[in-house]
């Protein structure tokens, strides 16, 4: 069995490389905006960003002062156990966001929504949130924590079939220039865009395109990988940049996932990872080891499945 003290620490050790680290694909998405960036204040703050990640790095202290609502994505073997069972496995969450919210320290952001009572622990109720997935023929656990910041570089509407593609197209263009010009999304983003499902379905899978895949994936559908460069050079023509600016460096990526749908409908959920792509992804086995890495990996070809296997 996977000891559940070992799910703890390394979860407590996720939180911190998540608050601290920037992923090395986000950095060099970022890097490349920058030199391809012509306008020279959007260029300006996309080179302080880079700075500030090191600094961070070297000095091992959270890259942004808003270190944003902690969740976790765990996804299991199907032959896996874990010492008292997923309970316990919450119950360890729970303890090391706790805990890291005073050792690294994280900012206290959970609250009570109508007394606005904070036990300053990021714990509370549904928090933090812990998504489950299962993966065949194998007997580790993955678990990967996401900082995501703020509330707001998210939106839901109801497209029908008729709508198509250019339907798509004016959402994410309308949303982007929304959150821009309003100042909800801290970009440049990754932007994740969840097409089909249920309402929830389309919103799930945008935010976890958006946070859970890497800055050059793309999605094995050519339609779907298709209309990800076609967004992305959407979004890079708006005209805003970095945090707002003019400029062309508005997106860094775009990731959609797709799901089958209601014939009647196509409902789509955009997501914005802002420039906090806060993410840390460790593997868990029984015998102890532990394996951490960058790529979450969170879209196998098993969660992607269409047919009944």
């Amino acid at each position: 069995m996977i000891p559940a003290k070992l799910v703890e620490d390394t979860a407590r050790e996720l939180m911190a490389r998540a608050a601290i680290d920037i992923p090395p694909d986000y950095r060099e998405g970022v890097r490349l905006a920058r030199d391809r960036e012509r306008s020279r204040l959007p260029r300006f703050v996309l080179t302080e960003m880079l700075r500030n990640w090191d600094v961070a790095t070297a000095e091992r202290r959270p890259m942004c002062a808003d270190t944003g609502l902690p969740r976790y994505y765990v996804r299991v073997g199907n032959e896996a156990a874990v010492e008292g069972g997923l309970v316990a496995l919450e119950r360890a969450l729970r303890k090391a966001t706790a805990d890291a919210t005073v050792s690294i320290p994280l900012r206290p952001n959970r609250v009570h929504p109508l007394t606005r009572e904070d036990p300053n622990t990021n714990v509370g109720i549904h928090a933090p949130e812990v998504a489950y997935a299962v993966e065949p023929d194998a007997d580790w656990i993955d678990v990967t924590t996401v900082h995501k910041g703020g509330l707001f570089g998210s939106d839901f509407r109801m497209l029908f079939p008729g709508d198509g593609i250019p339907g798509i197209k004016r959402f994410f263009v309308d949303t982007l220039i929304e959150s821009g010009k309003r100042g909800l999304a801290c970009q440049p983003a990754i932007v994740g865009v969840g097409i089909g499902g249920s309402k929830d379905t389309c919103v799930r899978l945008g935010k976890e395109a958006a946070c859970l895949r890497v800055v050059g994936s793309r999605n094995p559908d050519p339609a779907a990988a298709a209309l990800e460069d076609e967004l992305t050079a959407l979004g890079n023509y708006i005209g805003i940049g970095a945090m707002g600016f003019a400029g062309t460096s508005m997106v860094v990526a775009t990731h959609v996932e797709l799901a089958y749908t209601h014939t009647g409908g196509m409902p789509v959920g955009i997501h914005q990872f802002c420039l906090s792509s806060r993410r840390a992804t460790a593997r868990l086995h029984a015998d102890g080891r532990v394996e951490f890495r960058d790529d979450p990996r969170w879209f196998t070809d098993y969660y992607r499945r269409a047919g009944i296997e």
